[in-house]
């Protein structure tokens, strides 16, 4: 918790770039929201509409007003989402704004999440490049004041953050936006996840050069890389990477079932050991799956809230509708389903095609399914 005083710089845990501030019950419903469509952001909201998961999910609460807590935010994030009025806003950072070269990225979300305002720092600070990821991410109308906007290409720090994209490292993000900016050659590689990342009104530079594989673009001598995969590299394609950022797009299916009681500690385990022997990122889980009789196990409600993934539950009927490839009596006596882990993330992923299929471990089943993007 948080304790907010006057004359007090508090304590704030900085985890990712992006601070998101919510001071209303419908803006923290919307704030809670967001930590999973926009995984880019460390979440803050007032103590009084605590849901009991905070420190699970990594929220920050606290106690006081929120007029005290922005100036620790300002000088630690590179910018501010703030579910509060523009106004309040307005008078708000009035006193700790310094110089536009150095001020964070401030954005404005209404208390209904239909409208994305930049407030500071369009252009240095990347606020207009933010506010059209967010806007995206939330399915909102982004708002962009300023007369002329920001140079039309790829914000690599937010490549794909609208979709849920994580980068697996910000080691080379400035080295690599800065190739960007300056038109050098760049690569792009997308193995899986959205292909609709293109936001602007005029084509891709010709300085953006897609390849279908990490070889060929190895082979052209890029001057950085973008690469969109689930995967994690092989040694001979981690040359791309020496002045190269890896994205994570939300393209896993994890389909579980478990005894009743097990622990996150095996839960997680079995998770690692899973995705480290398909050589798939954890980064890229976008939701556990399961049957609905597991809605209440502590495990799953622990682990997916640990990670941002989605928990979703089916039904013994809803699993029974999908063809199954190991059909089983003794789970059907148990459950009323023939199966638990595959058939839901068949379901989920809404196609019959399982990266694994069920693999028992201890007192858990896996199965992994991928998304189809088109």
């Amino acid at each position: 918790m948080i304790k907010l005083q006057e004359g007090v710089i508090p304590e704030v845990e900085v985890k990712k770039p992006y601070a998101l501030v919510a001071i209303t019950k419908h803006g923290v419903q919307k704030a809670r929201q967001m930590q999973r469509d926009f995984p880019h952001v460390d979440v803050y909201y007032m103590d009084k509409f605590q849901h009991g998961d905070e420190q699970t999910r990594g929220i920050q609460l606290f106690k006081g007003t929120v007029r005290l807590l922005l100036p620790a935010l300002f000088k630690q994030y590179k910018g501010l989402i703030l579910i509060i009025s523009l106004g309040a806003v307005v008078r708000m950072i009035a006193p700790i704004l310094i110089d536009k070269k150095t001020d964070p990225a401030v954005l404005v979300i209404d208390d209904k999440a239909e409208h994305v305002i930049s407030v500071l720092s369009g252009h240095i600070g990347g606020a207009n490049a933010l506010t059209h990821e967010v806007a995206n991410a939330i399915g909102a109308k982004p708002i962009i004041t300023t007369a002329s906007d920001v140079q039309k290409t790829i914000p690599v720090d937010l490549f794909g953050a609208r979709f849920g994209w994580i980068w697996e490292s910000d080691e080379k993000l400035t080295p690599v936006s800065a190739s960007v900016v300056n038109e050098e050659h760049v690569a792009i590689v997308q193995e899986n996840g959205e292909t609709n990342w293109w936001m602007h009104d005029t084509p891709i530079p010709s300085t953006l050069k897609q390849y279908e594989t990490i070889q060929q673009a190895l082979e052209a001598k890029p001057n950085a890389a973008l690469i969109i995969t689930d995967r994690i590299l092989d040694i001979e394609e981690e040359a791309i990477l020496q002045n190269g950022v890896i994205y994570r797009p939300k393209s896993i299916v994890l389909g579980m079932g478990c005894n009743r009681g097990t622990s996150l500690e095996e839960i997680e385990a079995v998770i690692d050991e899973t995705l480290a022997e398909l050589k798939l990122s954890k980064k890229s889980v976008k939701a556990l799956v399961t049957i609905d009789l597991k809605k209440d196990e502590q495990s799953f409600l622990d682990v997916t809230n640990r990670y941002g993934w989605e928990f979703v539950t089916y039904t013994p009927a809803q699993l029974n509708e999908m063809p199954l490839p190991n059909p089983s009596e003794t789970v059907f006596k148990y459950t009323g389903a023939y199966g638990v882990s595959e058939p839901a993330a068949m379901r989920y992923a809404n196609h019959q095609e399982l990266v694994l299929q069920k693999k028992k471990s201890g007192n858990v089943t896996i199965s992994v399914a991928k998304l189809h993007f088109s």
